[in-house]
């Protein structure tokens, strides 16, 4: 079955418009990660990728992420088109979120702006923003997306999505 796009106002990009395969472009938007009152991140510098049906992941750099909170733990993905993803737990006082974060090491060409770059699933966290705006996260349990009142599914990952 065809997934049939949602409407859209004059604010909104349709993740049915998003390339397939996936693209990589710097993003200006403030990216914010909070939990337990420690900022996990912070910047103005991301990288969000778009893909068909997806809504934006934000890959935020090394340099504007609490270095504190950091840990990288074991195992590793691959995808398609940005290679070899490598995965971090995130770190605030005693609280230990396993596996919330992913980077690339060595992205492929396409993808090569990804280095030195985390993305972070939102759920986990107590706050993700962008410009200030709390995302709500991708349905599904694989998927990293962040969807805010700018993207119009319907989104890869609800029920029913897996052949899309």
């Amino acid at each position: 079955m065809s997934p049939q796009p949602d409407v859209t106002n004059a604010e909104q990009e349709s993740v049915w418009d998003y390339p397939r395969p996936a693209i990589a472009q710097p993003c200006p938007s403030r990216i914010l990660i909070e939990h337990h009152g420690t900022i996990v991140a912070d910047t103005r510098a991301s990288v969000r990728t778009l893909e068909t049906s997806h809504p934006p992941s934000y890959y935020i750099p090394v340099s504007d992420i609490n270095p504190a909170t950091m840990r990288r733990t074991d195992g590793t993905s691959f995808c398609e088109w940005k290679g070899r993803a490598i995965y971090w737990d995130i770190v605030v006082g005693d609280i230990i979120l396993s596996r919330v974060a992913w980077s690339y090491p060595e992205p492929s060409n396409a993808f090569s702006m990804l280095r030195d770059h985390l993305a972070f699933y939102a759920g986990p966290f107590d706050r993700c923003s962008v410009d200030g705006e709390t995302v709500i996260p991708q349905p599904g349990a694989f998927y990293g997306g962040w969807i805010t009142s700018k993207v119009a599914g319907p989104f890869k990952g609800v029920a029913g999505s897996m052949a899309w």
